[in-house]
């Protein structure tokens, strides 16, 4: 183990000088680049102080670069210089990138056995370290703020509508006619909406009812997977669903990543479809109305019950080209991370999932649960279900762009320009070549 403390009494020895003496050296500082803005960025700053009043060999210095996808660019551009940081926040999609960037990653698992630092993946929730895993286990990443998505529901609309608030719809087709009932009592304008469409409406309605997405296990086996959701009927049939309902009103197509949020909040739409970890931003925009949170729909008529839901969030990658000190610095902090309180108060703060079974044990001791209905639906509905072949997860290269190309043929379909099976048919067409220049990239 490389450790400062024991390096800087070594040096005392030799100079013969007590350590008492010696003029106090510098803490390692260990950068760690994230896309997390506003209160989330003001709590990873929270988590990083907290952690470097706890020591003083390391001192974590967060750095914000940006959205997702220009924090991964910008760590990208920063190995090729040679100056990445120690740490970068990588979301879900970018995972497959990084395995293959040959020699730019320290694998988590090895990071933690060459610092010493106590490890155990046992301790880890599977259904989100899972992701981040080698078939063996062992983890290439740490997981950060891991999410899945659930249904937010406005009750006061539920109730004004005749629905029992108490009972949401579990299944799709008791979503549609619940959506139906509200637009026809005049509750609401629609019934639901939902955000970042390909990630719910295709990524986890595949998983949710274990229908392949992409070949080799959705790219878990390789980067020669290519993707065969439009050869699902179910699939096929989902999308046209989604074009009916949005011409009856059950359904309003919001815009992508979270843009359709606004009509939950402002009770155009009485269903939100979106991420566990927007639990916050439900809460404190819903002062006008009750609001409950339920599991995503599934059709009985293709699976029951679902197998599970699939995560979205990011990971934190450990990138290579630093020093022993550096990366002790990185184990210590992650040991730090991983402990009960700072995973349970994350948890509770953002609405992201806990990343070990003991945070999640702490947070239902402390009565958060009881006190937060609905906080818990989504660590049920990721770890409850029958977990099938196709429900592990997505594990593409170039997933991003991927996404881009199934949300404008979506949209395609959706505006009557395409039919669902033609968008679905084009998307997949889209996304193959974006996967055979990854292949490529990679050989």
């Amino acid at each position: 183990m490389h450790n400062v403390t024991r390096v800087l009494a070594s040096t005392a020895m030799v100079s013969g000088l007590a350590l008492s003496t010696m003029p106090a050296m510098a803490a390692t500082e260990v950068v760690w680049w994230h896309a997390m803005e506003g209160s989330l960025g003001e709590k990873v700053n929270e988590i990083a102080d907290n952690f470097n009043a706890s020591q003083s060999d390391f001192v974590v210095k967060p750095v914000y670069q940006g959205t997702y996808i220009e924090n991964m660019t910008a760590t990208i551009s920063a190995f090729r210089a040679g100056n990445p940081p120690a740490i970068s926040q990588i979301y879900e999609v970018g995972t497959a990138t990084m395995m293959n960037a040959e020699g730019a990653i320290y694998p988590v698992y090895q990071l933690m056995a060459d610092s010493d630092q106590p490890f155990d993946p046992n301790n880890y929730i599977a259904a989100v370290t899972g992701y981040y895993s080698t078939p063996d286990g062992e983890m290439l990443s740490m997981p950060f703020n891991s999410s899945t998505p659930v249904v937010y529901y406005n009750r006061d609309i539920f109730q004004e509508a005749g629905l029992d608030p108490d009972n949401p719809p579990t299944s799709w087709p008791e979503l549609a006619a619940a959506g139906q009932q509200i637009v026809d009592s005049g509750a609401a304008a629609c019934g639901f909406t939902t955000t970042w469409p390909s990630w719910i409406q295709l990524e986890n309605l595949t998983a949710r009812h274990n229908i392949p997405f992409a070949s080799d296990a959705n790219g878990f086996g390789g980067p020669s997977a290519r993707l065969e959701f439009q050869q699902s009927d179910a699939v096929i049939q989902h999308i046209q669903n989604l074009v009916d309902w949005q011409q009856s009103g059950v359904f309003n197509y919001g815009g992508r990543m979270d843009q359709a949020s606004p009509q939950f909040f402002t009770q155009d739409c009485a269903m939100l479809m979106a991420s566990s970890a927007s639990y916050a931003a439900v809460r404190d925009n819903s002062a006008n109305f009750d609001f409950g949170v339920a599991p995503l729909p599934y059709y009985p008529e293709v699976i029951d019950p679902p197998a599970n839901s699939i995560i979205g969030g990011a990971s934190l990658w450990v990138m290579q080209g630093h020093s022993d000190a550096v990366y002790d610095g990185v184990a210590a902090f992650f040991h730090y991370l991983s402990s009960p309180q700072v995973q349970a108060d994350w948890h509770q703060f953002t609405g992201y999932l806990p990343i070990t079974e003991a945070a999640y044990e702490l947070t239902r001791e402390q009565g958060f649960y009881a006190d937060n209905p609905g906080t818990d639906v989504a660590l049920e509905q990721l770890t409850g279900g029958q977990t099938g072949e196709y429900s592990r997860g997505i594990r593409l290269g170039n997933m991003p762009q991927i996404r881009e190309a199934i949300e404008g043929e979506l949209e395609a379909a959706l505006n009557g320009d395409k039919s669902a099976e033609q968008a679905m048919q084009d998307a997949a067409a889209r996304g193959n070549q974006l996967l055979e220049r990854f292949e490529q990239s990679v050989n």
